[in-house]
């Protein structure tokens, strides 16, 4: 089961506890994580469930290559981290 956990500046605003879920990809790990918190998972998703521009994924340490359909392989014990992508002069 993949372990899934938030940056803290997005705690400021809500509740971002550590998750666990299971999935072959990317995109079914976050569905099984994130599809009973409607917020969390638009913070994270677009509308047409791309990872949003200003957020990033990293799975055991490597930043995930797939943004579009999320289809980067997940290990069963992997440790995914999502965090606000910084961006600015």
């Amino acid at each position: 089961m993949a372990t899934i956990r938030f940056t803290a500046n997005l705690a400021r605003h809500r509740p971002t506890p550590e998750l666990q879920a299971v999935g072959d990809d990317l995109a079914s790990v976050l569905h099984n994580a994130l599809s009973g918190d409607p917020l969390l998972s638009g913070y994270v998703l677009d509308e047409q469930g791309r990872l949003r521009k200003h957020v990033n994924i990293f799975i055991n340490g490597a930043l995930v290559q797939d943004r579009v359909r999320l289809t980067d392989p997940v290990p069963a014990s992997a440790e995914i981290y999502i965090i606000q992508a910084l961006s600015g002069g």
